[in-house]
């Protein structure tokens, strides 16, 4: 008798989702945090505690203090820190209320078949390297450059453009630098707000601005907020543009990081000022999600209708 072997199973592939879960499917997401976030600022912490020990050595870890902290708030890094501060709210505001009406013509004004030439306008600068743009504005603004040239010769100015190395150029530096990430967020939000309803409210009688007012702006909160985040907090950090375009009368918290980390070689000192910078980023954020909420609780009560036996 013959016997029949049957055809061996190939065995069932163990899957990564057998071990890890759901998080298998988010490997991507966590792994990048993990790697460029998560650890690298793990390692800021632990460097701010750790200090110099000699001239040719940037940092030491074997005793652990907070006495970078004190060292690192002096009046210099104080003073700069207020700057910065003023130069990333400034900055904020203007790039909200320059990108407010832009991002509202190109989602309401602007026909569908034209609106991704004019989101690509928007981008392509945005993709060019963040040096070579901020190089652009430090030839344009030089004395000699074409702006000057160009103010001179309309009679706006009696002499050359004086504004290059000072906080004015590195105001007008950041906003375009940043001004890309306010406008998006803002076009996708008011884009989603919904034609339907704007009709619906001049239907009822309102007029465009109480429209905008009462419609648009309310729905269109959550780019406005998103916008404002992917602004401040890079640009709070930014020292490219302060390096470039400020010069010493310019200069920002970011750069006083980087002359730590790169020219003194004190990497325990350029660590406490970064988590400074980072918990006072944070503060500050907190602060304008609690003055959102607030003004958000005080525009709720104006607009409620009090109801009087069940009747409005």
């Amino acid at each position: 008798m013959s016997t029949q072997t049957r055809p061996q199973q190939p065995r069932p592939k163990k899957s990564a989702t057998k071990f890890f879960g759901p998080a298998a499917m988010s490997f991507p997401t966590w792994a990048y945090a993990l790697f460029f976030f998560i650890i690298p600022l793990a390692l800021i912490v632990f460097y701010s505690f750790g200090y110099k020990p000699d001239q040719f050595t940037a940092i030491a870890t074997d005793r652990l203090s907070f006495g970078r902290y004190p060292e690192a708030m002096s009046a210099s890094f104080v003073s700069t820190f207020f700057a910065t501060l003023r130069i990333s709210l400034l900055g904020t505001l203007l790039c909200l209320i320059i990108a407010l009406p832009f991002a509202y013509w190109l989602a309401i004004k602007v026909a569908p078949a034209r609106r991704s030439l004019a989101l690509a306008l928007v981008m392509v600068p945005f993709w060019t390297n963040f040096l070579v743009r901020t190089l652009g504005w430090q030839i344009m603004l030089s004395p000699d450059g074409f702006l000057s040239n160009w103010l001179q010769g309309l009679g706006l100015l009696d002499g050359p453009l004086d504004i290059l190395y000072t906080r004015t150029a590195v105001q007008i530096g950041v906003v375009y630098n940043y001004l890309p990430l306010m406008i998006l967020p803002l076009f996708v939000a008011i884009d989603a707000s919904g034609k339907k309803l704007r009709e619906a409210s001049y239907d009822l009688g309102a007029g465009k601005v109480k429209t905008f007012m009462r419609v648009t702006l309310p729905m269109a909160m959550p780019g406005v907020v998103s916008g404002c985040l992917l602004v401040f907090i890079p640009l709070n950090g930014d020292y490219v543009t302060a390096t470039v375009l400020g010069g010493a009368s310019g200069s920002m918290v970011g750069q006083l990081i980087a002359n730590q980390f790169n020219t003194a070689q004190n990497w325990a000192v350029g660590a406490a000022m970064a988590m400074i910078l980072i918990i006072s980023t944070l503060a500050v954020v907190g602060v304008g999600f609690a003055l959102l909420k607030l003004g958000q609780a005080i525009t709720a009560k104006l607009n409620s209708v009090p109801l009087h036996d069940g009747r409005a």
